[in-house]
């Protein structure tokens, strides 16, 4: 059984910012496309301690309960958004306090996919200010981490997906995410397998081409019968793999993308490849969990 198939719901991190909502469309398109409910949560940062004395308000206690207020303004100001986009989607709010990684985590037990935004700044400025949330929480989520850019990019037609493929099971598993978002949306699917050629060169390269493509035939193989709707493109590509990946997706609906590989691009899963995609993909990533992880 899929996430999708038993109802649980799609999550997403509200950004304090009302203005930042491309996540926030993102995740409530996917519910209705989906027929699943929708849960917006908003972390607050750890509780503030301290016990309130007598005869007097302590300020932890007014800070805390600003705090709150403004949560739950937030919180209501997006549920309206979303009921105005798809009256027909159930969304509910959770304001909670704790560390957003945390709680993103434990909502991640019980959901279909969690859904995070992401800002691209400068190099001083870490370039992804989401990443101290978005790879722990793929380092540990059993559900899809989908990491959408803000602002939100330019697509191209007709539409498509683009999925990583390195031959491993965890890529198999990315593979079978992306039919089903490309089965949803309509658009067509580019599976690709980046090699990044030795130094020193292969002593046949046509031969290691061809290797590379038979392992990309076997990884989606006979999930084209079951999404005939599906077209599809196999590309075995060679270059670097965050350069690769990031210029294949540019104007795609999302990057698809397993969580860890055995030597091909994806790599270890908090490795320089992984946080490259992160980094420098201008549309949403999609991060798959293999699903004996």
């Amino acid at each position: 059984m899929t996430h999708a198939e038993s109802g649980m719901p799609i999550v997403v991190g509200v950004d304090p910012d009302p203005g930042k909502r491309s996540s926030l469309v993102w995740a409530a398109d996917e519910a209705a496309r989906r027929r699943l409910p929708l849960l917006l949560v908003h972390a607050q940062g750890a509780p503030t301690p301290g016990n309130r004395p007598t005869g007097g308000r302590p300020s932890w206690e007014e800070w805390n309960e600003g705090l709150h207020k403004a949560g739950d303004h937030l919180l209501t100001e997006a549920v309206a958004f979303v009921e105005s986009r798809h009256p027909r989607t159930r969304v509910s709010g959770l304001l909670a306090e704790g560390a957003p990684v945390w709680v993103l985590r434990e909502q991640a037990q019980q959901a279909t996919a969690v859904v995070l935004g992401s800002r691209h700044l400068s190099a001083a400025q870490e370039l992804f200010t989401s990443s101290a949330i978005a790879l722990p929480l793929i380092a540990h989520s059993p559900c899809p981490v989908v990491v959408v850019p803000e602002p939100e990019h330019i697509t191209q037609q007709p539409p498509f997906f683009v999925v990583g493929v390195d031959g491993s099971p965890r890529s198999a598993a990315a593979v079978d995410f992306a039919f089903e978002e490309a089965s949803l949306r309509g658009a067509l699917l580019r599976a690709l397998y980046v090699w990044q050629p030795p130094r020193r060169g292969v002593p046949d390269e046509d031969a290691a081409v061809q290797e590379y493509r038979r392992l990309l035939s076997e990884t989606v193989a006979g999930r084209t019968a079951t999404h005939p709707e599906v077209e599809l493109h196999h590309e075995v590509v060679s270059g670097h793999p965050v350069q690769a990946l990031t210029e294949a997706s540019e104007h795609a609906l999302g990057l698809i993308v397993g969580t860890r590989g055995h030597g091909g691009f994806t790599g270890m899963l908090l490795g320089s490849v992984s946080q490259g995609v992160l980094r420098h993909a201008r549309c949403p990533v999609i991060v798959v969990p293999h699903t004996h992880e």
